[in-house]
């Protein structure tokens, strides 16, 4: 079963759980995140050419570092899912709201270094409007 397979219409359960939660937002997404997104991304560490130490003229003792190697690493990505629990009131009488929808169940690819936990309620983080940078489709 691939990812697409696996993805359910949100809002249902979106608007039950957002529906009990007794706040509004000005300006933020209220975001329930899901599990991390992973990614492979190629990191270079230099290759010593002598594990022994050399003294240089100045007395120091360095190894040299003339060769470079490429590992690949599955590491969390810069970016996140989430599923929409709340939707700023200052979002939904813009021009980009009008452009690109965003409601309650939607599920949503946000700027995960910029998101900040929300404390109130247990597993949320508040997001940016300026930090969603796209919606993901389910085919209902």
């Amino acid at each position: 079963m691939n990812d697409k397979e696996k993805l359910i219409d949100q809002a249902p359960i979106a608007n039950s759980v957002s529906e009990k939660i007794p706040y509004s937002f000005q300006d933020l997404f209220l975001v329930k995140p899901l599990d991390p997104i992973k990614v492979k991304k190629e990191f270079s560490k230099p290759v010593p050419t002598d594990n022994k130490p050399k003294k240089d003229k100045n007395g120091i003792e360095a190894v040299d570092y003339d060769k470079v190697e490429t590992e690949v690493k599955e590491v969390d990505s810069d970016f996140r899912k989430g599923v929409i629990l709340k939707v700023p009131y200052s979002y939904k009488d813009t021009e980009q709201f009008r452009r690109m929808p965003i409601n309650i169940g939607d599920i949503v690819v946000y700027k995960n270094k910029y998101a900040e936990w929300f404390d109130i309620l247990k597993d949320t983080q508040l997001v940016r409007t300026f930090d969603v940078i796209a919606t993901e489709t389910v085919n209902k």
